[in-house]
């Protein structure tokens, strides 16, 4: 084992503190990763505080991770010492199953190994991307195209494959009417994303604060959900929406704005209960559903992607002393777009 610094929550809503974890000496299949990047997603803010249930506990958030392999096992054949690579939500699944033979490793019917609130496979618990380094199966890595600098890619292993999957999965492109709902670390991938598609991009926000920003990065247009017009106006409109924000919203009247055949799909998670109407989707087969980051074959074809297309994050770069501060402000949407901690500072 090696210890090396990491910046944890030692209990559930404590403020995150510089510390030591023990990481698993390099295996066979195994690649030592030396974290130059590491972004902040409001997913680490709900485990950390517990939001999403129970937790584990000391917890080293962080699965937005950049970084260059700096150890391979001996039986590694996809990477060299050197290559710049990324680390996402998992770190492992069961392999087994039909989810993960068809390359839905993120559906793992066994449930995947997330990269930290998780138990491995060797019975211990993992810690993520707030950290000097991490070790990871071979095959649960990806790799950074050159085009995409470290920093503003690390995002793009969350909030990139977050957006890009369902994206995908729905068929957005020319001819197909998208919108995004809310405009932040989710919403400004999903924004850039469609619009290289070649989609029709509407950003649906509570206000008009960000519509320079929302133009400037791909939107057509940009509404207010706090004007009731929005949803007279829009009603019968889109083929896609995608909603990126994880507070309850109501569903009945975004799923109003959808065309026949249209879908809502959900990649927020909001702490509480929401409400739905069947009666909103009945009648033009429309469809409320969700979506959950991609599989790596796919995370890589996103990375692929941004980075012909030159689609890095909107990033904040901060150092590690600054976590506590940052996740007041992701809670309080004063960020545009990603915070991205500098690993060098932990």
């Amino acid at each position: 084992m090696t210890t090396v610094a990491a910046y944890a929550a030692l209990t559930a809503k404590a403020p995150l503190e510089r510390t030591t974890i023990e990481r698993r000496p390099v295996g066979e299949f195994d690649v030592l990763i030396d974290i130059k990047f590491a972004g902040i997603c409001h997913s680490d803010i709900h485990q950390a505080r517990e939001g999403w249930g129970t937790a584990i506990f000391p917890m080293v958030p962080g699965h937005e991770i950049a970084g260059i392999v700096t150890e391979v096992g001996p039986g590694v054949t996809k990477y060299r010492v050197g290559d710049r690579v990324g680390v996402g939500c998992m770190v492992d699944s069961c392999r087994e199953c039909d989810n993960c033979k068809a390359g839905l490793e993120q559906y793992c019917v066994k449930m995947p190994i997330w990269t930290y609130n998780a138990v491995g496979k060797d019975g211990e618990p993992t810690y993520g991307g707030y950290s000097e380094n991490i070790v990871v199966d071979e095959n649960y890595v990806v790799r950074i195209p050159d085009g995409l600098s470290l920093d503003v890619a690390a995002p793009l292993l969350c909030a990139g494959i977050t957006t890009y999957s369902p994206l995908h999965h729905w068929n957005a492109g020319p001819g197909k009417k998208v919108a995004v709902v809310g405009l932040g670390g989710l919403g400004h991938m999903g924004v850039k994303i469609a619009h290289a598609l070649g989609a029709e991009v509407t950003v649906l926000s509570q206000s008009l604060r960000k519509k320079d920003d929302g133009l400037r990065l791909g939107a057509d247009h940009y509404y207010a959900t706090s004007d009731p017009k929005t949803f007279e106006d829009l009603k019968g409109t889109f083929d896609i929406i995608l909603n990126t924000v994880s507070a309850p919203l109501d569903f009945d009247a975004y799923l109003s704005l959808l065309r026949t055949d249209g879908a809502l799909v959900n990649v927020g998670i909001p702490e509480e209960p929401v409400h739905v109407l069947l009666s909103s989707v009945f009648g033009n087969r429309r469809t409320l559903s969700s979506s959950g980051i991609g599989g790596i074959q796919e995370t890589q074809e996103m990375l692929d992607f941004c980075a012909e297309h030159q689609l890095g994050a909107e990033i904040e770069l901060i150092g590690a002393d600054q976590i506590n501060e940052a996740y007041e402000r992701v809670t309080a949407s004063d960020v545009r777009y990603r915070f991205v901690i500098d690993a060098a500072t932990i």
